[in-house]
């Protein structure tokens, strides 16, 4: 069986190649729904929350998920031990197969908190965060997503650190902090990650299709690929992916985005309320990048308020 064909293990679960990397504001509830429609066994990733906003249920649509999203990580960010525990038993006890911890957001805010790729330069910090995390997690998989470095590259030794405490698989984003997601991710330093640790490691960073996931595979050897912008406005990107790799064509047709798109909204309507459609608005573009009619279609579902209106404005441009 060759290696496009094969799972990756993290602990005792086993997942294909290609994974729903986390996207704030993309990779909620109802998006994930509608790549269920296209991948049944694919790792996604929720959006990151912070610790403190899970535990005061600032944002309780933060652990609002069904078991149909299943397999899912559910990443925390963290700049200090409080709460670690008790986020830890509430999102368990809703039913998540992992829990995930990103020392890589390059994010101003997150980082000027001390969470985020800023605890890649606030090792004690880090070592404290992680030992907490992992006590409180007994046997479900812990997974760190991670970056080259805060302000310097630091991250073998990083990586090192992590697997020491207790991680099952680590995600990196060779790039520094300062970079965000500019220039040319560093695959020599990938590969250094990969051949020093024990456990999976999987590549993020500008991979939107097979021929970038090949080309990282040959030069890194990473055990699969955590796809974050490339999934913005395809739900179906892991299949695609995964058909790719096998060396099958994949195609969707304006039908198909014309499905993706209401189904996307309808679910955002269920779990926003009415909020839901503004909140659509910002996917919307993504669907229809382009097309030729694009603009105009966006002009007309940005100045209305109704639903109905939005969905034939959709029919009749996609149908």
């Amino acid at each position: 069986m060759s290696y496009w064909n094969e799972k990756f293990k993290i602990k005792n679960l086993e997942f294909p190649r290609f994974v729903s990397g986390p996207l704030d504001g993309v990779t909620d509830s109802p998006f994930r729904k509608v790549v269920r429609d296209f991948s049944k066994d694919e790792l996604l990733y929720t959006e990151m929350r912070h610790v403190a906003c899970v535990h005061n249920q600032k944002d309780k649509k933060a652990i609002s998920f069904c078991a149909t999203e299943r397999p899912l990580n559910f990443q925390f960010s963290a700049n200090k031990v409080d709460f670690i525990k008790e986020v830890c038993e509430k999102v368990l006890q809703k039913g998540v197969d992992s829990i995930d911890l990103n020392i890589g957001c390059p994010a101003r805010n997150i980082v000027s908190s001390g969470s985020g790729s800023a605890l890649m330069g606030d090792i004690p910090r880090l070592k404290q965060i992680l030992s907490c995390f992992r006590e409180n997690l007994e046997d479900i998989p812990f997974t760190v997503k991670m970056r080259a470095g805060f302000k310097e590259v630091n991250a073998v030794d990083t990586a090192k650190l992590v697997q020491d405490y207790g991680a099952d698989a680590i995600a990196i984003h060779p790039r520094l902090q300062s970079q965000k997601f500019a220039g040319v991710p560093d695959y020599e330093l990938a590969a250094e990650v990969k051949k020093t640790l024990d456990i999976p490691v999987l590549f993020s960073g500008g991979i939107v299709n097979f021929q970038d996931a090949k080309i990282v595979y040959e030069q890194t050897g990473v055990d699969g690929f955590l796809i974050g912008r490339g999934m913005w406005g395809a739900p179906w990107k892991l299949k695609e992916l995964a058909q790719n790799a096998l060396g099958k064509e994949f195609y969707v047709d304006k039908t198909v985005i014309l499905q993706c798109a209401l189904k996307h909204l309808d679910n955002q309507i269920d779990f926003y309320g009415t909020n839901g459609l503004y909140s659509f608005r910002k996917h919307l573009p993504y669907y229809i990048k382009g097309m030729p009619f694009s603009g105009e279609l966006r002009k007309l579902v940005f100045s209305t308020a109704s639903v109905d209106k939005v969905k034939e404005y959709m029919a009749s441009f996609l149908g």
